[in-house]
């Protein structure tokens, strides 16, 4: 960027950014910040909150240990909201098995670590408990909650 903008850099390097990703010159995961702070001239700053810009509009996702990566037509939802809808999707009732960490994360497109932190909320909100050897159980459904 040549000069500064009274509009803001960083939306100007979103607003680039986005043109590429719906013209599909980037494939399916952003270059690294470092690399869009050599082709764009900016700090690393301008870069996140460009990132942070096109994270809010539901363009892209942080990916934790790969990066920015585009999101396309997905589910929109937060990972522990459809974590948690799995107990109404897959009719389970209080009692019954909690799928495993590696089917939730095949299920998901999700890392491990992700899965864990929500496993472990989601158990800290007394809706899953952990027996051992047996895995996780429902321990108690979900509140309905009313989605706009």
């Amino acid at each position: 960027m040549p000069q500064a903008s009274p509009r803001g850099t960083y939306l100007q390097v979103s607003e680039s950014l986005r043109q590429k990703i719906e013209s599909g010159d980037i494939g399916d995961a952003l270059p690294s910040e470092a690399a869009l702070m050599r082709s764009h001239g900016v700090a690393r700053n301008t870069i996140r909150r460009a990132l942070k810009a096109l994270e809010a509009d539901g363009v892209v996702e942080s990916a934790p240990g790969i990066g920015w990566r585009i999101v396309r037509g997905e589910d929109r939802r937060s990972l522990a909201e459809r974590m948690t809808d799995v107990i109404a999707e897959d009719s389970l009732s209080v009692g019954d098995t909690y799928p495993s960490e590696a089917k939730l994360c095949e299920r998901f497109g999700a890392s491990r670590t992700a899965v864990r932190r929500v496993l472990a909320q989601m158990e800290g909100n007394g809706l899953l408990a952990t027996v051992h050897g047996k895995g996780r159980t429902v321990r108690a459904l979900p509140t309905s909650t009313v989605r706009p």
